[in-house]
C-alpha cells in the first residue's frame, strides 16, 4: 500500500538521511542554481542547464515552444562564438610564441679557482 509523506515526515527523513536531499533534488533546481552561479561568474555557464530550464518553462506553459527554441539557439550560438574566440586566441598565442625569436643570453666566464697548497690548508685547519 502506497502512502503519501506529510511535511513533517519529509523533514524527519531529510534530517535522518543527510545525503538524500541531493538525490531527491529536482534537475530544475540544480539547473537554476547552476545558472545563477554562472550569472554571478562563480562557475562556467553550461548550456545543458539552460536547456533544462527552457524545457521546464515550456512544460509549465511559461514559454512557448518557438520562444524556447529561439532562446536555446541564441545560447548555442553565443557558446560557439565563445569557443571560437578562445581557439583563435590560443592559435594567435602559439603563432606569436613560434615567431618570436628567443634571445639567448651569453654565459658568463667561469672564474678560475686558485689552487691552495696543502701546507697552507693544513695551517688553516690547526
Amino acid at each position: 500500500m502506497v502512502s503519501e509523506l506529510g511535511g513533517s515526515q519529509i523533514s524527519t527523513l531529510l534530517e535522518t538521511l543527510p545525503g538524500i536531499a541531493n538525490v531527491l533534488r529536482s534537475p530544475v533546481a540544480d539547473a537554476l542554481g547552476s545558472v545563477i552561479r554562472a550569472a554571478a561568474r562563480l562557475t562556467e555557464f553550461n548550456a545543458a542547464d539552460a536547456e533544462e530550464l527552457v524545457r521546464y518553462a515550456t512544460r509549465r506553459s511559461l514559454l512557448a515552444q518557438e520562444e524556447g527554441d529561439r532562446i536555446l539557439a541564441e545560447v548555442h550560438a553565443a557558446q560557439q562564438k565563445r569557443l571560437d574566440r578562445a581557439a583563435d586566441r590560443e592559435k594567435a598565442q602559439r603563432a606569436k610564441d613560434k615567431a618570436k625569436p628567443r634571445t639567448v643570453k651569453p654565459v658568463k666566464a667561469v672564474k678560475k679557482v686558485k689552487t691552495v697548497k696543502k701546507a697552507a690548508k693544513a695551517k688553516r685547519r690547526s
